[in-house]
């Protein structure tokens, strides 16, 4: 079965200061209890500079999400 959105981790785009709320990142919470981001797909750019100790699959890919995004969602992350 495939998981689906509970709630928006954070202020909605609209909080955030977008026009139409529709292109901007966002955190979500899965019915699995994993979580969903919405952001720019950095992969190229990126890869290369991963740290030693990191890796991602051919399926992974590394997306780029606003500072004031995940500072917002901080207080919604449940801490265990």
């Amino acid at each position: 079965m495939n998981p689906e959105i509970v709630r928006r981790i954070g202020a909605s785009p609209q909080a955030r200061g977008s026009a139409t709320g529709q292109t901007c990142p966002d955190i979500f919470e899965l019915s699995d209890g994993n979580f969903a981001v919405i952001g720019t797909e950095s992969t190229a750019v990126l890869d290369d500079k991963l740290p030693a100790d990191a890796g991602r699959a051919d399926y992974e890919r590394i997306v780029v999400i606003s500072r004031e995004t995940l500072i917002r969602a901080k207080a919604d992350i449940p801490d265990a």
